[in-house]
């Protein structure tokens, strides 16, 4: 019987780098993760594509969705909806991939009461005035918006606690190989094997004793 995936959750405040450390993963030759696209109801920015970056959708849909309990998980950040699709996960995990999840800390916190053997990874900016000038030189929020970020970001930041493990985006590469260090280090974990061998011992037993 194929093992399941893990489920790895992926967040940290807005413009602290996310969607360009998960790529750098991805883009790996050895990355054998598989991405959970998210749903939003935030506008399509320049460059991002439909079912790629984002699944975009009214207020609306994402609603009755969220009514027909099809969400993993789902929270309303800077007025807007962002949440994931559950029956895609579901399906990946069942066929053994691993698969991340790069959602706000507000659904990470709901996949956590959910899926409490997920692994839960928290990228943070190296100080607070970076973060702020990341968010300014993308150059797709007013003011009044990054300031808006800028509170969530330190609200988020105290909340770090509920995650398994903090990385600091300093240099992109080498924080792309920290999480996927930290996948591979998950799979040995005891817990996550002891089933496993169990199993293998129980069969071994069952076998001797058919011998006498």
């Amino acid at each position: 019987m194929r093992e399941r995936g893990l489920l790895i959750v992926f967040s940290g405040p807005s413009g602290v780098g996310k969607g360009t450390v998960r790529a750098k993963i991805f883009d790996s030759p050895d990355n054998n993760l598989r991405y959970s696209v998210s749903m939003t109801t935030r506008n399509q920015r320049p460059g991002e594509v439909d079912g790629k970056d984002y699944y975009f959708r009214s207020r609306e849909y994402f609603e009755q969705t969220v009514h027909e309990g099809q969400m993993l998980e789902y929270a309303e950040y800077v007025g807007n909806y962002y949440g994931t699709p559950l029956k895609a996960v579901n399906q990946l995990l069942d066929e053994g991939y691993d698969v991340m999840l790069e959602i706000e800390v507000q659904g990470a916190l709901q996949v956590k009461e959910k899926v409490p053997d997920g692994v839960f990874i928290f990228l943070t900016p190296p100080d607070l005035g970076e973060l702020r000038q990341r968010l300014t030189d993308r150059g797709t929020d007013s003011d009044k918006v990054i300031e808006e970020r800028m509170v969530k970001a330190r609200e988020e930041i105290h909340m770090m606690s509920a995650y398994d493990y903090v990385i600091v985006n300093d240099v992109v590469d080498l924080a792309a190989e920290r999480v996927k260090k930290i996948i591979e280090t998950e799979h040995y974990r005891v817990e996550r094997v002891i089933g496993k061998y169990e199993a293998m011992l129980e069969e071994f037993e069952e076998k001797e004793v058919t011998k006498l």
